[in-house]
């Protein structure tokens, strides 16, 4: 939500003014240190309980629940540290535009935090101000000229109010993945001369995995995300806010299994998109599993593949299924179909022979296989178009469903991706024990 968030005047700390920056920082003699400022800043906010507008409280609240909420259906966040109990500059690494959505979710409310944001984009018309204004928490600073004394007349007032001010003084999103790769900029000194001219500590925030959540010029997209929060820099400086954040996103980065990449790999390459309508193509026929079982470790693996194997494997199935009626029609054909039993057979045919085509709505409840009532419908003589029709509203709105459902499961479980081969194993397991059961059931 923060395109080039105006931090890029911010490296002229003195710009606006054509002095030392210190000397438009409410009467701070040159003699003062940083250190001694910042000292006597928390001392006077720690006296003084400050703390923002009850109003701005339960307006940061709201956002805080709402962001959580998306972020949670979109692959979870993981937030360690807090932020100290009084007004701060927070810096942060910037890659996305969803690091706004990502802060206010993990930011305390209590803090009521805004977030600095480029004039010239997200305030040139009126909806987008509001937007940006109600949902982002944003205030405009310009990003050609006065962009200091922008964030020294709005921000100013802020810090003393106790909010936690959200600057990325990096002046605009880096190319990188969240900075996972240590692709982070180089940091302008705007937000720390805010800083200390206020009396408030710097915050070093990490964010990592938004680059992937909501990439530069792409689409939102499943990731899980992690934050962390540092402690107050006790000397702030551009260098060593930037340290600081590049130690926290060491932190960050996710723990993964091997086995998961390269099985996600496959799912989103047109193999693993072909595996699965052979699978459940020819599962229709002859194949014993079922495709729900590729989809569960395909589309947990790499649920951004999940939609497309999903309707692979459902449009797959019911071909399959138009393949096997058309063989078994007036012919001896007879293909092998292990883990079936004849009892499956028998009460398959007296229902095709009862309902015809509409026969095939039992099947997904049943337990029986999708491929026996495809051969008896076939020596039935039920007609092609009927089958594709109720196979489609039956066997096809099963996988879609059971499709989804695991995509879902990839989704929110994202953070635990470390256990996927565990996954494996359950599913396999599982997979198994309910084979052994509806055999056991239809013997």
């Amino acid at each position: 939500m923060t395109k080039n968030a105006a931090t890029g005047p911010l490296a002229r700390t003195g710009g606006d003014t054509g002095g030392d920056t210190r000397g438009d920082t409410g009467g701070v003699t040159e003699g003062d240190t940083r250190a001694e400022r910042l000292a006597a800043g928390g001392a006077e906010a720690a006296g003084r309980r400050v703390r923002p507008a009850f109003r701005l409280l339960v307006a940061a609240w709201l956002r805080r629940r709402f962001w959580r909420t998306v972020l949670f259906l979109t692959g979870g966040l993981t937030v360690k540290g807090k932020l100290p109990k009084s007004g701060c500059v927070v810096v942060a690494n910037h890659s996305s535009h969803a690091d706004t959505a990502v802060l206010l979710a993990t930011l305390g409310a209590t803090r009521a935090p805004r977030v600095a944001a480029a004039a010239d984009y997200w305030f040139r018309n009126r909806v987008r101000r509001l937007v940006c204004s109600v949902l982002a928490a944003a205030f405009p600073v310009r990003r050609h000229g006065g962009g200091y004394s922008d964030l020294q007349d709005i921000a100013g007032p802020m810090l003393r109010a106790g909010h936690a001010v959200v600057v990325f003084p990096e002046g605009t999103r880096g190319g990188g993945e969240g900075g996972e790769g240590g692709d982070v900029g180089e940091f302008r000194r705007g937000a720390v001369e805010l800083a200390v001219s206020n009396g408030v500590p710097v915050v070093p925030v990490a964010l990592s995995g938004t680059a992937r959540l909501l990439p530069k010029g792409g689409r939102l997209r499943p990731h899980a995300v992690r934050v962390r929060i540092g402690r107050p820099l006790t000397a702030p400086d551009a260098d060593t806010a930037r340290s600081a954040v590049l130690g926290l996103l060491a932190e960050c980065r996710p723990r993964d299994s091997r086995i998961r990449r390269r099985i996600a790999r496959l799912a989103l390459s047109w193999r693993g998109l072909g595996l699965v309508a052979a699978w459940s193509f020819t599962e229709a026929l002859s194949w014993p599993l079922l495709p729900e079982l590729a989809l569960a470790v395909l589309c947990v693996a790499a649920p951004r593949a999940g939609l497309r194997l999903t309707v692979s494997a459902a449009v797959a199935s019911v071909a399959g299924g138009l393949v096997a009626l058309a063989l078994y029609s007036g012919t001896s054909v007879e293909l092998p179909q292990p883990l079936t039993t004849s009892r499956m057979h028998a009460t398959a045919q007296k229902e095709v022979r009862l309902e015809g085509a509409r026969a095939v709505r039992h099947q997904p409840a049943s337990g029986i296989p999708y491929k026996v009532y495809a051969a008896e419908a076939g020596r039935a003589g039920v007609p092609a178009g009927a089958w594709v029709l109720r196979s489609t509203a039956a066997r096809g709105q099963r996988i879609v469903g059971v499709g989804l459902v695991l995509t879902l499961i990839g989704v929110l479980s994202q953070r635990w991706r470390r256990f996927f081969p565990q996954y494996l194993i359950f599913v396999g397991v599982a997979f198994t024990a309910l084979f052994a059961l509806v055999i056991s059931v239809w013997r």
